[in-house]
């Protein structure tokens, strides 16, 4: 423990000003960091081993930035299973434990990314070991390895009090929202065979309209182009976001009794259907992620091995290595809507595997993560309210709790896989994972700015 960097825990109540800057600086040291390249690394037509989910693990291909904060959710789910199946004993109400449960967990993210770093350069993403040199190989394992050291101090700087939210969720949400507004505006040139178009699809809206004579054809490839980000895509993102704030306001208000103020309901208990928020949606990207890592490694080295095969066959399409065959083919998203035609099996098999799994670490959160009906009943005893309607002991308390907490994780778990699913069908920029989970961290920013800043107006007398 003495060894790891740590932030100390704030020795005063920090002001909301001064939150609202410290959150600031991180969110520039990230953006910078994602624009730094990696020095002596010439990424070429390799292997990306998370194409499909870099935009949700705040991932930067070929910058300091190349791992995101991959390793931070991989050594949480990690730890957290550890406690949740009692392998570890933390008894949080001690300082002692939680201190030490902190420093393991970084402890594991170090070890995951020095392992990633050097599982990426053994396995050639960068170029060839005998063409790079030992000593360019070292180098680029020890930038990675300050990187993740740089993004795990910054996510506990916010962490710990000094900032709004956390690192990883300013991450994500900063990552996925540059993507959109880039593929909405950008002014880069492609020339896709019958001319130079512009990338952001609303630039091309008008670009086309302008330059074109038959307006309807201008409108209609504005609408629907499929080489490049259209106007359907960007109402589909719309929509998505519409659809995600409203399931925002659903829930279940509990309603709770003071213990010194007697018969009367003097506060109310909200258990949200997204009860814990984007939470299983992180944690099956980064199992998928992972997979994927480790299968594209397998296969790159025994590519005809039948066992290796079957967890994952992988063809290069373009510098991007995309599933082909195998587990890995048919846990990745349909490339589109006709695939419900043309492979019915992988979108069903795809279907149940996101709403499972989005279902089970969602159910499996609430106990690990000290949000079960048991952990919240002991919560409000200690502040004093039990549950109007007569119920004060605990164990009344729990069974009350257990009828709305594990349905509305696991059901709200599963919702989040099926809204997911539904914008990659309909084409939604930056993927249905990555909307969902930017509409979730920005609501939840949103409230902290309703509930500690006053939505800004007279924030600097916080």
């Amino acid at each position: 423990m003495g060894l790891i960097p740590e932030v100390k825990q704030p020795d005063r109540r920090i002001p909301f000003r001064e939150r609202f800057m410290w959150t600031c600086v991180v969110l520039f040291i990230f953006l910078v960091c994602s624009q730094i390249p990696l020095y002596g690394v010439n990424v070429g037509n390799s292997a990306d081993p998370f194409y499909y989910v870099r935009l949700v693990m705040a991932s930067n291909r070929g910058t300091l930035m190349e791992l995101g904060i991959s390793p931070i959710i991989t050594s949480g789910m990690v730890m957290q299973f550890l406690q949740g199946t009692q392998l570890i004993s933390v008894d949080m109400s001690l300082q002692s434990d939680c201190a030490l449960f902190q420093g393991a967990q970084k402890f594991f993210g170090l070890l995951i990314t020095l392992g990633t770093a050097v599982a990426y350069v053994l396995g050639g993403m960068y170029g060839n070991l005998s063409d790079i040199g030992i000593g360019v190989a070292l180098l680029i394992i020890a930038q990675l390895l300050m990187a993740g050291l740089c993004v795990l101090l910054l996510d506990e700087l916010l962490t710990k009090g000094y900032g709004l939210g956390s690192g990883i969720s300013l991450f994500i949400a900063t990552n996925i929202c540059e993507s959109i507004i880039w593929k909405s505006f950008s002014p880069t040139t492609v020339n896709t065979g019958r001319g130079a178009e512009f990338e952001g699809c609303l630039i091309a809206f008008f670009h086309l309209l302008i330059t074109r004579k038959n307006k309807y054809k201008a409108l209609k490839e504005a609408m629907f182009r499929t080489n490049l980000p259209n106007i359907s895509n960007l109402l589909a993102t719309l929509v998505v976001f519409c659809v995600v704030i409203y399931f925002q306001g659903f829930k279940v208000e509990v309603p709770l009794s003071s213990v010194r103020v007697r018969g009367n309901v003097v506060q109310k208990y909200p258990i949200k259907l997204f009860y814990t928020s984007n939470i299983p949606i992180i944690l099956q990207t980064a199992m998928v992620s992972n997979l994927y890592f480790l299968s594209q490694l397998l296969f790159k080295r025994y590519p005809t091995n039948i066992l290796v095969r079957l967890f994952g066959s992988w063809k290069n399409e373009g510098g991007v290595y995309t599933p082909q065959g195998g587990l890995a083919y048919y846990l990745s998203p349909p490339k589109s809507a006709m695939e419900i035609i043309y492979n019915p099996l992988h979108v069903a098999l795809y279907l149940t595997f996101i709403l499972g799994a989005c279902g089970f670490f969602a159910r499996f959160w609430i106990d690990v993560s000290g949000n079960n009906a048991r952990h919240v009943a002991r919560q409000l005893r200690s502040n004093g309210f039990t549950i109007a309607g007569g119920m004060n002991s605990e164990q009344s308390m729990i069974k009350k709790l257990n009828k709305h907490i594990p349905i509305a994780a696991a059901f709200g778990g599963m919702c989040l896989g099926l809204l997911s699913i539904t914008a990659d069908f309909l084409g939604a920029i930056g993927s249905g994972t990555g909307i969902l989970l930017a509409v979730t961290i920005i609501h939840q920013y949103f409230e902290i700015l309703i509930r500690e800043g006053g939505m800004i107006p007279g924030w600097g007398q916080m």
